[in-house]
């Protein structure tokens, strides 16, 4: 396990460093994204559902405030026309961090685990532990790539990894766009409400895997 988290830490880091460049520099944050999304559906609703997806899709290179642009797609473009955008946004990074991974994994995993076994026992770990983590990465930033990278790093086969992704990301794209959809600037409390109960759902299911994880390794 010591190997698959090394690998995952190093992972989000890097991914982490982008949010913080990011920030420092003014990109991507809440304002800009809102503003974005304002003025693209103020010439189209397609431009502006193009703008949901791109944004999405960027999260893969520079974290974005995922779940605030999920409710925003909600807001500006109705339901289910801001899910469908958001979920297309968001697969496009997830997919092509697998193949990117898929293709380029080895060397990367290799530059970062020296030893083999290291590595072999990695595969395994995710093997085991992957398709939980993958189910339960919308529970922070940065997760869901750092899955999508490392379900293509030890080649899980795509048809499984699609599985596991769509368990976790329709019902967190569903719920997040619906209650955008209807809250509004005088009234965000369904937004609030759903993005509360989505990460204290995601949160409880992170702390009962450990828990369960934890019972593994001392059985």
């Amino acid at each position: 396990m010591k190997p698959l988290l090394k690998v995952m830490l190093l992972l989000a880091t890097a991914f982490a460093l982008t949010f913080f460049i990011g920030r420092i520099l003014g990109i991507l944050t809440v304002e800009n994204v809102r503003h974005w999304l304002e003025l693209a559906g103020s010439v189209d609703p397609l431009w502006l559902a193009g703008t949901v997806v791109v944004l999405l899709f960027l999260d893969l290179f520079v974290a974005v405030p995922t779940l605030t642009i999920t409710i925003l797609a909600g807001f500006f473009l109705g339901f289910p026309a801001g899910a469908a955008a958001a979920f297309t946004g968001m697969s496009l990074a997830a997919f092509c961090g697998y193949g990117i991974s898929r293709v380029w994994g080895d060397r990367i995993t290799s530059f970062l685990l020296r030893n083999p076994s290291d590595r072999l026992q990695m595969a395994q770990a995710f093997q085991r532990n992957g398709p939980a983590m993958i189910m339960l990465s919308r529970a922070a930033p940065i997760v869901p790539e750092v899955t999508a990278c490392m379900a293509g790093a030890t080649r899980m086969p795509f048809v499984r990894y699609l599985a596991y992704y769509s368990l976790s990301t329709l019902p967190y794209v569903l719920i997040a766009s619906y209650a955008g959809s209807i809250s509004s600037p005088e009234s965000p409390q369904p937004a609030i409400y759903a993005a509360l109960a989505l990460y204290a759902a995601l949160w409880i299911g992170w702390y009962l895997f450990r828990r369960h994880t934890g019972k593994i390794s001392v059985s």
